[in-house]
């Protein structure tokens, strides 16, 4: 299947001088989850469209959907879709524009430990409720043979923030374990049973790589940044998946026929043998009414995105987005209204 890119979210503020031109300045916030990506595509946007600045700050996907509400930026981004209640408050002018797809991983910090460790739904369930204290509890030594796990305490480590990163997490957790889904349910923001807090994908992967024996979730590009090893998880299908690009990708492709008008979808705990299990879907949050001066750079950014940016994607550990959802994007656009 051709796959194009989507755009990310977290992106990173870029000033580019061109006296000749009329600039154009952007602002956003939100979802740290696809910062790397924005990072990126920013750059390499305003490079041939220098008259356009856009400033996006990571704070998080709640935060971001607050200022979004709050009009005090011009677009928001978030991997977790605003629900019907917030999208009320702003009497429905907004768009949800899918822009790339990602994994969320366990990612660890245990001495002598570089090799993956496996995964089940229920070990998964058992360290995010403190039901698994130490590393060398029987059910992860019986998953992972030849792993010499230390009798040490297990710490887990968790967002302390508004996340959608925590929203793709807790959804899969309450998908996959009952009692999970009745003592704390989903969100961007839960009551943790245990474990550390940290900021942002970058707080928590750092918390994880400066506590020995910790363990804790974050999107894949921030692990294989911070070289921290990485978990394989027992999917759906009762295969174990490691996460990846394709293993991501067959997650939304299986999901992808029950995909809404909206967009807005979860794909975790995915039908099909290669599905990853903890894959997501990020998102722009921009307004169905907005002023030419602000609607016009926007949009030219997003397809931008859409058509040159996808080549970006795999490098960063992103998955792309398939070539049709790309199309129904694009055509989502035209709903666009510019004063």
């Amino acid at each position: 299947m051709k796959v194009v890119c989507a755009l990310g979210s977290s992106l990173v503020s870029l000033v580019v001088s061109a006296p000749a031109l009329a600039a154009a300045s952007l602002s956003g916030a939100g979802a740290t989850f696809p910062a790397p990506l924005y990072s990126r595509w920013i750059s390499d946007f305003e490079k041939v469209n220098p008259e356009t600045k856009l400033n996006y700050q990571p704070i998080g996907s709640g935060g971001g959907i607050k200022q979004f509400i709050d009009g005090t930026v011009d677009f928001g981004g978030t991997d977790a879709p605003m629900t019907d209640e917030q999208i009320a408050k702003v009497k429905g002018n907004v768009l949800h524009v899918p822009t790339a797809l990602g994994a969320v991983v366990f990612t660890f910090n245990v001495a002598g430990v570089q090799k993956p460790l496996n995964l089940t739904p229920e070990t998964a369930c058992g360290i995010a409720m403190g039901k698994i204290s130490t590393w060398n509890d029987k059910r992860l030594l019986s998953l992972n043979a030849g792993v010499t796990l230390p009798s040490a305490p297990l710490t887990f480590v968790h967002r302390s923030d508004g996340s959608g990163t925590s929203a793709i997490f807790t959804d899969y957790l309450s998908k996959v374990c009952p009692e999970w889904k009745d003592k704390v349910g989903s969100g961007t923001a839960v009551n943790w049973p245990v474990g550390l807090g940290g900021k942002g994908n970058d707080g928590v992967s750092g918390l994880i790589k400066q506590t020995p024996n910790s363990i804790g979730y974050v999107e894949l590009v921030f692990a294989e940044k911070n070289k921290l090893p990485v978990a394989a998880l027992k999917n759906k299908a009762g295969k174990i998946v490691s996460p990846s690009t394709n293993s991501v990708t067959q997650a939304f492709a299986d999901s992808v026929a029950k995909l809404p008008s909206d967009f807005r979808m979860s794909i975790t705990d995915a039908d099909g043998a290669a599905s990853y299990p903890i894959s997501g879907i990020t998102y722009l949050l921009v307004r169905k009414n907005m002023s030419k001066e602000v609607g016009v750079p926007l949009v030219k950014f997003i397809k931008w995105g859409l058509r040159d940016g996808q080549k970006i994607c795999p490098s960063l550990s992103y998955a792309q987005l398939p070539a049709e959802v790309v199309s129904r994007v694009e055509k989502a656009l035209n709903v666009i209204e510019l004063k």
